[in-house]
């Protein structure tokens, strides 16, 4: 300008924050007074005025300031310890973990380009490298091994690719490593004993063996397995405590089918065994085994039947000494004897058989539907003396030997009703029983009719009041009969409802009519004799009681 200017700035860096970074003089020169943070501003906007020397408004310009970024800040991770902990079983190549990094500086530039580094393993074994690539995945070749180092330490660094001067921060990554399976179970002894058959629940067998893992850890606890078991009569547990191995009979053993059992017992861990070398690693699940011999003692067997239950049928009345059946026991040293109810039987001790003693009856209360049940046993003679049982069930065939009767052998008719039933009944079974067959015997033609289809008993007008006894024949479906005294008692039913209540006043009135003359005499015998009037006095009672 020709004329005298006057120059102003204003806006961010200035009068706004960050504030008081720039400044301008009358002239126009530009002054820095500090630094400022690309990682806070990337770019300063501000105003530039030019004033006339009235300080009217010449000249005004809007100026952006890019801030160029510088290396000032190293690669942070973010966490300042990573921890992990892995089995040793872990095949190498595997991704252990990961670790993460960042930086502030402007990207896409090397100043915020980094990488990482392993910088120091603790410790350092020969057969275990560690590796980290740009992702920052921590991986290792070889092999890891509890026994030799329960933890490593690395020390991970992340540096950038700063031009003029390079950053770097680090951060520890601690890998505890735990205990695998990477030796087998080994067998050191075993604890034997004989086993008695019958048994169940004795343990005749402790195997033990040796683990050099972390004891109480999957990989130290043993497993055991059991071959040729025939019958399934073992189970083998381990004991939680010492790792041995428990075997125990669950099923009982016979010494008649084997005085000694050959067992092959395995035995494994809870997790695969596994071997590792720096260059290949096995894995094998199955441990070493180990045959053992089972001794059976033999003790004193029960006799057993050859059939628990036997059925057998027998004629109702066969003759004593009668050929029943015959039991078996299968025991050399056995005699046979019978529990028998109604004592109908006898066993020979020796040879089992069974041959009556007494008449069988069907009809005795101790068939039970036909069938008479015999409980058998057969004693050994070992110490003690054990028994077996069988049950003999003897089918009665019936015979007609009971003849029928009648279920009551007296009667009330009132003449008023003219028609009452008799009953019969017999203890054998069809076709040897009812229906029954009734006749009246003697003279009872115009007196007494029978109905031989119903077995009802009628009088005739012709019968007076009073007792009468009558002759009744009752023959079965084969003709057996039986005669027999009915006693029939004929009332007049018009002034008591019933004739036993009739009989009950007949009686009670002749036991007082006779009372009194039974009294009556004795007055006379005693008649002028004090020491009879006591006789007397009692009699009278006996006579007013009645």
């Amino acid at each position: 300008r020709e004329y005298l200017v006057y120059f102003d700035i204003y806006g961010e860096g200035v009068d706004k924050e960050p504030k008081g970074v720039i400044s301008i003089n009358q002239d126009g020169t530009l002054f820095v007074h500090k630094p400022v943070d690309y990682e806070m501003k990337t770019m300063l906007k501000l105003v530039f005025e030019v004033r006339k020397p009235d300080f009217l408004i010449d000249t005004k310009l809007g100026v952006e300031i890019y801030i160029q970024d510088i290396n000032d800040n190293p690669p942070r991770f973010h966490r300042d310890l990573y921890e992990i902990s892995i089995g040793e079983e872990n095949t190498q190549g595997s991704l252990l973990l990961r670790v993460m990094a960042y930086d502030r500086d402007q990207r896409g530039t090397p100043n915020s380009t980094f990488h990482y580094e392993i910088k120091h393993v603790s410790p350092n074994i020969a057969d275990t490298e560690f590796f980290i690539d740009e992702s920052g995945a921590i991986s290792f070749k070889g092999c890891l091994d509890h026994e030799v180092a329960e933890m490593f330490t690395l020390l991970v660094e992340a540096k950038d690719h700063g031009e003029v001067v390079s950053l770097s921060s680090s951060t520890t990554v601690a890998i505890h490593v735990q205990d695998g399976n990477d030796h087998l179970p080994t067998f050191t002894g075993q604890t034997v004993s004989k086993v008695k058959e019958g048994e169940i629940g004795s343990s005749p067998l402790r195997l033990h063996v040796a683990d050099e893992d972390t004891p109480k850890s999957p990989a130290w606890r043993a497993r055991y397995t059991i071959q040729g078991d025939k019958g399934g009569h073992f189970e083998i547990k381990t004991d939680p405590d010492t790792n041995d191995g428990i075997l125990t009979v669950v099923k009982p053993l016979d010494f008649e089918e084997g005085a000694q059992r050959e067992l092959s017992i395995s035995v494994e861990n809870e997790v695969p065994y596994f071997s590792c070398k720096v260059k290949e690693r096995t894995s094998s699940g199955q441990g070493p085994s180990v045959k053992i011999i089972v001794e059976v003692e033999d003790v004193n067997d029960p006799p057993v039947f050859a059939v628990t239950v036997k059925e057998a049928v027998l004629k109702e009345n066969s003759p004593i000494g009668t050929w029943v059946e015959k039991v078996t026991a299968v025991d050399p040293d056995s005699s046979h004897v019978a529990h028998d109810p109604s004592g109908w039987v006898t066993v020979d001790p020796n040879t089992g058989d069974i041959t009556t003693v007494k008449s069988p009856d069907r009809e005795s209360p101790h068939v039970v539907n036909g069938v008479y049940s015999i409980l058998l046993y057969a004693v050994d003679k070992g110490e003690p003396p054990l028994t077996g049982t069988s049950t003999l069930q003897i089918h009665v065939t019936d015979l007609n030997d009971n003849l029928p009767q009648m279920t009551t052998d007296y009667l009330d008719v009132c003449m008023s009703s003219s028609v009452t039933n008799i009953t019969a009944f017999d203890l054998d079974e069809n076709p040897f029983g009812g229906p029954f067959k009734f006749e009246l015997l003697g003279d009872v033609k115009g007196k007494w009719k029978l109905n031989p289809s119903y077995g009802r008993e009628t009088h005739q007008p012709g019968v007076y009041a009073g007792p009468y006894t009558i002759n009744v024949k009752i023959s079965d479906l084969q003709g057996e009969f039986g005669v027999y005294n009915l006693s029939v008692t004929v009332c007049n039913c018009s002034v008591t409802p019933t004739c036993r209540t009739q009989r009950k006043t007949a009686t009670k009135a002749a036991s007082g009519a006779i009372g009194i003359v039974f009294a009556s005499l004795l007055l006379l015998l005693c008649k002028k004799q004090a020491h009879c009037l006591f006789f007397f006095f009692l009699v009278t009672l006996y006579t007013v009681v009645l």
